[in-house]
């Protein structure tokens, strides 16, 4: 076991938090999570390369983050569910950064059906969304260990891969929450801890960030009035209270954590 950390070599928290210099590639960062977490590391001092299969759409999030490392942010259109394109991402993010030092897999292509209309095709393909993760995380392990660097992975579950619906959220507003999604959110938690135990040796960490409920726009108003009289909180979560998690499990600050879920979910898998 290692000794403790000398106390005249402790960092400072604002050391510990600091992601200047540092290379973040953001999966899905044009969505409604994920743009909130390409701000935050951005406002941590990383440079954030922008993942969407829109490349504009893309380029569009990464120009106006803000630059408090003189990050040269940049997009790249990307379908985490095709091989190709993954390698392609990683290769040309790379290029242009010279260096990956966190990923955070936050893409998701969504199914429609709930479990009393999803076909056999598409349960399948909603767990393509695990593969996606996978090929895009063993290529960032990959490249961490030829540069002979530490890296972050973070991979984005949800409260869903911990616990069940509450079937009267969604009766007659909503379909079901998607049985396919709750069994491939489940199946990435297990994931991480998996390549975590495998990877540690290499200084590559790897931790889950499951959000609870954080409805986006086009949610029924019903369903959040709904979902909020599930929650201890009594409300949804803002994009922006992700903010302080994302950058925590990329920086430093959870240096000593590893294959560990961290829920931001109001309180709701504590009741």
């Amino acid at each position: 076991m290692s000794e403790p950390t000398n106390p005249q070599a402790e960092p400072t928290v604002q050391q510990l938090f600091d992601l200047t210099g540092r290379v973040a590639l953001v999966t899905g960062g044009a969505g409604h999570l994920g743009t909130a977490m390409c701000r935050a590391l951005a406002e941590a001092g990383a440079t954030v390369v922008v993942t969407s299969r829109d490349a504009e759409r893309a380029q569009s999030v990464a120009t106006k983050l803000p630059r408090p490392g003189e990050g040269k942010h940049g997009g790249v259109a990307l379908d985490h569910c095709n091989p190709e394109d993954v390698r392609r991402c990683i290769e040309q993010t790379v290029a242009r950064t010279g260096r990956i030092d966190i990923l955070v897999n936050n893409a998701h292509e969504a199914v429609a059906h709930d479990l009393t209309k999803i076909t056999p095709t598409e349960f399948s393909r909603q767990l393509e969304n695990a593969t996606g993760y996978f090929e895009l995380a063993r290529l960032v392990h990959q490249h961490a260990v030829e540069r002979h660097a530490p890296a972050s992975i973070v991979l984005i579950a949800s409260m869903y891969g911990l616990v069940g619906s509450y079937p009267e959220v969604y009766e007659g507003v909503s379909p079901a929450n998607s049985v396919a999604y709750q069994t491939l959110k489940g199946g990435i938690i297990q994931m991480a801890r998996h390549l975590a135990v495998y990877w540690a040796a290499n200084r590559v960490r790897v931790n889950c960030l499951s959000p609870g409920p954080f409805p986006g726009a086009a949610a029924p108003a019903a369903l959040v009035e709904r979902l909020g009289s599930k929650s201890p909180l009594g409300r949804m979560g803002a994009p922006a209270e992700l903010k302080g998690a994302i950058v925590f499990l990329a920086s430093d600050a959870s240096s000593y954590m590893t294959g560990q879920n961290l829920v931001i979910d109001g309180g709701w898998t504590a009741w």
